[in-house]
């Protein structure tokens, strides 16, 4: 049986602008210079430069420029979607929005970033080959092993696979033992270690071409045979196992410090992307006051060909219009509409980015002034969208990718925000406070004891800090700091 109701519902939905307002928000400068290349090319009708426009007067409309007004209404229905050419043009040549406070000329920033060409890793690997005389099918071998070797300096594959595979892809047909001779001879290039399949065999490489004074040779017999003991940082084990001096395994210990357990990682002239960090913001103390400024590369200008003005003014003063012509109006009328989109969108973002990191400025403004990480407040993203009335979401895009240039370096503006905990006088304090402080006291307890942390949580006690210690271990995980016995030192 079929049942007719009413049902009311609310719902809401994003416009395609504020999709795209979105997505620009979250783009840091290098991506937003990017996604605006691509829409000066996608739109024909979108320019960007400081050229001169012609004079929005030209476009006025008139009774015989109506019938443009007009043309979707009568041609697809769309009311109210009549396109007005003013308000597209303009006859400055620099738009109003990028001469709002605080906007720097585009051409005020180095805009240039010179890279160098250096040879890769594993190029300068295959050209070290060249010292040694090598058959064909072993020259084949060796750059294979090369071009197995990670960005590490390590070769993590079996060597029954590297056979396998020298046989299918390259069509050598070898062994293991031919393998492993050709990578003794990987093992003498440099940097020392490249090559190894693990740790061990990493740090043994490198010992081997060290000159073997007393320290180094007891250092590869440790490696060799107490890696276990060595890695747990059991040197009780190792003084009795060697019946050595603490001096002496001291400086054994010393030696194995100073190698490089990345060899590959360190190769000046790598290929790696590195990622070219350009600060989004920038904040300056000026005879005790903070200036904030945006990036003038956030601020393009942007303005309407003047090939589709030509156009809208040929229509206009036809006198019979075709279909075709028609037709090609309607399209400029979409180009123009992407385009004013674009520029609003633009200049909405510019607004969203510089009143949310002068909020940030003004929260921070102890930190700000100088520098001292224990002066940074508590400061979620509820903190500051209410302060500028924007969605946490909107916030939210601004810090995960924008960065601020400080008198302090270079900043991720999330780090900025912290939890907050209580002190031991019931004041709000950021978790970013207490971490910096675990950071202090482990950095000066005495290596040769180090603090466990039910200790550590006993001294944050007796300095203000009430936490737990599970709360301690993971602020200590956070920082990137080991357990207590890692830390230990002979």
């Amino acid at each position: 049986m079929l049942k007719q109701n009413l049902q009311f519902k609310l719902t809401q939905k994003l416009s395609p602008q504020q999709i795209q307002l979105m997505k620009l928000i979250q783009l840091p400068t290098l991506a937003f210079e990017q996604r605006l290349k691509e829409e000066l090319i996608e739109n024909p009708a979108l320019e960007g430069g400081d050229e001169e426009l012609y004079d929005k007067d030209d476009l006025e409309h008139s009774d015989e420029f109506d019938e443009f007004d007009n043309f979707d209404e009568a041609d697809d229905g769309n009311s109210g979607d009549d396109i007005n050419i003013d308000d597209y043009l303009s006859n400055d040549e620099i738009p109003d929005y990028k001469l709002q406070a605080n906007n720097q000329s585009e051409n005020d920033d180095e805009r240039e970033s010179p890279y160098a060409s250096p040879l890769s890793f594993h190029q300068d690997l295959i050209n070290q080959l060249s010292t040694y005389i090598l058959s064909d099918e072993q020259q084949i071998i060796a750059e294979f092993l090369i071009g197995s070797i990670d960005d590490d300096g390590y070769l993590r594959r079996d060597i029954q696979d590297l056979v396998d595979d020298l046989a299918f892809t390259q069509g050598v047909y070898t062994d293991e033992k031919a393998i492993e001779k050709i990578l003794n001879i990987v093992h003498q290039l440099e940097p020392s270690g490249v090559g190894a399949r693990n740790l061990q065999e990493c740090l043994l490489l490198q010992l081997k071409h060290k000159t073997p004074t007393e320290a180094v040779l007891l250092a590869i017999d440790i490696i060799e045979h107490q890696f276990d003991a060595f890695t747990k940082k059991h040197y009780e084990k190792l003084l009795q196992k060697y019946s050595i001096s603490q001096e002496q395994l001291k400086k054994a210990i010393h030696e194995i410090e100073k190698l490089n357990p990345k060899p590959g990682g360190t190769f000046d002239g790598n290929n790696r992307l590195t990622e070219n960090i350009i600060p989004d913001f920038t904040i300056r103390v000026n005879d005790g006051v903070l200036e904030l400024s945006l990036n003038g590369r956030n601020a393009p200008s942007l303005h309407v060909s003047k090939e589709y003005q030509d156009m809208l003014k040929t229509y206009k003063s036809s006198k019979d219009k075709s279909s075709a012509q028609k037709d090609a109006v309607q399209f400029i009328k979409q180009k123009l509409d992407s385009a004013k989109w674009f520029i609003d969108a633009i200049k909405q973002r510019q607004e969203t980015l510089f009143v949310t990191m002068n909020a940030i400025m003004h929260f921070q403004q102890e930190y700000f002034l100088d520098g001292e990480e224990t002066s940074l407040k508590p400061m979620i993203l509820k903190d500051i969208a209410d302060m500028i009335g924007l969605d946490i979401s909107t916030v939210s895009r601004v810090a995960n990718s924008k960065y601020v240039d400080t008198p302090y370096g270079t900043k991720l503006i999330k780090e900025f925000f912290s939890e907050a905990m209580k002190n031991d006088q019931g004041e709000d304090v950021s978790t970013l406070e207490i971490k910096k402080i675990l950071q202090n006291v482990i950095e000066a307890e005495d290596k040769h004891k180090p603090l466990p942390d039910d200790q550590l949580a006993d001294i944050l006690k007796e300095k203000g800090y009430p936490i737990a210690r599970r709360t301690i271990a993971k602020y200590r995980e956070q920082l990137d700091i080991p357990v207590a016995r890692m830390r230990k030192k002979i």
